[in-house]
C-alpha cells in the first residue's frame, strides 16, 4: 500500500512538472518575441493535455482529476483583471480577441479544455478506471486533430463550411484532416492502453480498435463541425469519449 502510494506521488510530481514545462515555455518565448501568440495558445494546447496519457498509471484513480482540477482553476483566474503577474501573462500570451470581449475576460477556450479533461477523467476515475483509454482518446482527439485542422483550413483550405450558430468558418479540408487524424490518435489509444497496456480488462481485438476508432473519429468530427467555436473544446472530447462509451455497454 505504502509503495502504491509513493509511486502514485511520483507520477504526480512529474505530471504537474511537464504541465508547467508546457505552459511556461511558450509564454517565455512569447514574451522574449520568440514566437506569436497564435503559435503559443497552440502550443499550451498541444502539449499540456498530454499529461491525460498518466491517467492509467496510478493506483488511486482520482489523482488525474486533482491534476486537471488543479489546472482548470489555473487557467480561470488568468485574466485581464489578475492580480498575480504569471496569470496576468499567461492570459496576454494565449489568449484570442472574443475572450477579450468577455464581460469577466478570461481564458474562456483553454477553460472549457480544463473542463472536459477533469470531467472525463472524474467520470471514468468512478464509473470504468479500467476504461481510460476513451477519455484519452477523446482528448487526443482535441489536442491533436483540433489543431492540425485549424493549421490545415487556415492555410489550404478552400471549400468552405459555414453554419451561422458557430460564429466561425470551416472547411472540408479541415474537417477531412480533422476525421483522419482523429481516427489516428484513437487507434494509437485503444491499440496502446486497451491491448498493449492492459492490466485490468479484458483486452480490446483488433477489429474492436478499428470499429471503435472509426465510430469515434465519426462522432468527433460531427460534433466539431456543429459546435460554436468558444465551446467546441468541451463538446468535442465529452461528446465523443461519453458517445462513444455508452455504444459499447448496448
Amino acid at each position: 500500500m505504502v509503495n502504491n502510494f509513493l509511486w502514485d506521488l511520483f507520477v504526480v510530481f512529474i505530471t504537474f512538472i511537464y504541465v508547467l514545462l508546457t505552459i511556461f515555455v511558450p509564454l517565455t518565448l512569447y514574451k522574449k518575441e520568440k514566437i506569436s501568440k497564435f503559435s503559443a495558445r497552440k502550443a499550451v494546447h498541444m502539449f499540456a493535455g498530454l499529461a491525460i496519457l498518466s491517467s492509467p498509471f496510478y493506483f488511486w484513480p482520482f489523482w488525474p482529476t486533482i491534476i486537471a482540477g488543479t489546472l482548470m482553476l489555473f487557467v480561470y483566474f488568468s485574466s485581464k483583471e489578475a492580480k498575480i503577474k504569471q496569470l496576468k501573462d499567461l492570459y496576454d500570451a494565449i489568449s484570442e480577441e472574443q475572450e477579450d470581449g468577455l464581460k469577466r475576460a478570461f481564458l474562456q477556450g483553454p477553460f472549457f479544455y480544463c473542463l472536459s479533461i477533469t470531467a472525463l477523467v472524474f467520470i471514468f476515475g468512478i464509473a470504468a478506471p479500467e476504461n481510460f483509454y476513451f477519455p484519452i482518446a477523446g482528448v487526443l482527439i482535441m489536442i491533436v486533430a483540433d489543431t492540425l485542422a485549424s493549421v490545415i483550413g487556415k492555410r489550404w483550405g478552400k471549400i468552405g463550411i459555414s453554419l451561422p450558430w458557430t460564429n466561425s468558418k470551416r472547411t472540408l479540408e479541415g474537417s477531412a484532416t480533422f476525421f483522419v487524424t482523429a481516427f489516428f490518435v484513437c487507434f494509437i489509444s485503444f491499440f496502446l492502453f486497451g491491448l498493449l497496456i492492459s492490466t485490468f480488462q479484458e483486452p480490446l481485438s483488433f477489429p474492436t480498435i478499428i470499429v471503435y476508432s472509426l465510430i469515434t473519429s465519426t462522432i468527433a468530427t460531427i460534433i466539431e463541425l456543429i459546435s460554436p467555436s468558444t465551446f467546441d473544446d468541451l463538446t468535442v472530447p465529452l461528446g465523443s469519449t461519453l458517445i462513444i462509451f455508452l455504444l459499447t455497454l448496448i
